[in-house]
């Protein structure tokens, strides 16, 4: 069976999807065969034969460069570029949470590790109809612990402790938090990682620059986190 961990971010468009590409990437060049995995996934494109691409998942494909089938990383995929739950209001096909656990048990039977990737931040609501999940339903669902992906700029202060504390409050595990966008020297960014540590009391355990390609962090460091 495989190791696994849940990566959720402070919010939307704070590159969480590009650094789980990243992790992937980190852990497939440590030798590792690992699979990528995320619930429900919405705002995608059609293919010429109008199939959905789940986007996310190909663009963690394309950075890590595993050979995972697309197919196998998501059961849920949406077009409308709203949150899972609206989504699939709008377009049918609500996620129910034994499909999920069926393809994310398919995986930990096949790969070494499963890297699964939240849908926006924290409370993001995965299903609000026939079925009520929500990201924290969903990560206690799987039995995981957390890392989260932060930007490292202005305002992530309080991003960062808000979202630790909801989960500290709720018995969710975080092990760990990786600084996105991150610039050395940069005056603010270093003052946000120094604070961001001694709010929560979890460590910045990564960081990576704009557009930067790897994390800062081994594969054997990253594959500790995992459980």
């Amino acid at each position: 069976m495989s190791k696994n961990i849940f990566i959720t971010g402070t919010g939307t468009d704070v590159g969480k999807t590009y650094v789980t590409g990243l992790i992937l990437k980190t852990l497939k060049e440590g030798g590792m065969n690992p699979a990528y995995f995320k619930a429900a996934m919405s705002g995608n494109q059609r293919a010429a034969d109008h199939t959905l691409i789940p986007g996310d998942a190909l663009h963690v494909k394309e950075i890590s460069g595993i050979s995972q089938p697309l197919g196998e990383m998501c059961p849920y995929v949406y077009e409308h570029a709203v949150s899972p739950h609206l989504a699939s209001r709008l377009e049918g096909n609500p996620v129910k949470m034994d499909r999920v656990l069926e393809a994310f048990h398919t995986l930990c039977r096949k790969y070494d590790t499963v890297t699964v990737e939240g849908s926006g931040g924290i409370l993001c609501p995965i299903c609000y109809d026939e079925e009520d999940i929500r990201l924290p339903h969903l990560i206690s669902a799987l039995d995981l612990s957390c890392l989260l992906v932060a930007d490292a700029g202005l305002g992530t202060i309080n991003d960062v402790g808000l979202t630790a504390f909801y989960m500290k409050a709720h018995g969710i595990p975080l092990k760990g938090i990786i600084f996105n966008r991150f610039q050395p020297g940069n005056l603010m960014h270093e003052d946000n990682l120094k604070m961001c540590q001694e709010l929560t009391g979890v460590k910045v355990i990564a960081c990576v620059k704009e557009g930067g390609s790897s994390l800062s962090i081994t594969s054997d460091q990253l594959e500790a986190f995992y459980e």
